[in-house]
């Protein structure tokens, strides 16, 4: 059912495959956590060069750690700190090509060198961010962007709140 992204075709059509691919995943969930779990799994799955993907969702006024894949990590990032917080507090996708030049970078995992960062935005409201990291710089294209846009755009389909 599920197909890797092949980098060497057209990624813009790769990234609209997994989206579809994500909603047919989500399809009649009601469960947000499930579906967030399930996101991040496909993700982490079919992403190549990357150490790190999840969430980050908003809880008392800063990002809390949500689903994810890969090794422990930060658990409470602050609005307006680091990649995770500043995306948040813009409600902008940022691209970080790398990560140590990123003024205030929360380094949860030393072999991070690049980071991708995309709120979820849900009725209007800041709900979460998804945060991927790579162990490569300027890992992260203006293609995956757009592709990792058009993925959190069906993914909020899926959020009940």
């Amino acid at each position: 059912m599920f197909q890797k992204v092949n980098y060497s075709g057209d990624i813009t059509a790769q990234y609209q495959l997994l989206a579809k691919q994500l909603d047919a995943l989500l399809d009649g969930e009601m469960d947000s956590i499930s579906n967030l779990s399930n996101a991040s799994a496909l993700l982490n799955q079919f992403l190549d060069n990357i150490n790190w993907c999840g969430f980050y969702l908003m809880k008392n006024n800063e990002l809390l750690l949500g689903p994810f894949q890969g090794l422990p990590a930060c658990v409470h990032i602050p609005l307006g700190k680091g990649v995770c917080g500043t995306s948040a507090s813009t409600r902008e996708t940022l691209v970080v090509e790398d990560v140590n030049a990123f003024p205030g970078h929360i380094a949860c995992d030393s072999a991070s060198q690049s980071e991708i960062v995309v709120p979820l935005i849900v009725n209007g409201e800041l709900y979460g961010v998804l945060d991927i990291d790579s162990p490569i710089k300027n890992r992260f294209s203006n293609d995956d962007q757009a592709g990792l846009e058009q993925f959190v755009n069906v993914l909020v389909r899926h959020i009940h709140l």
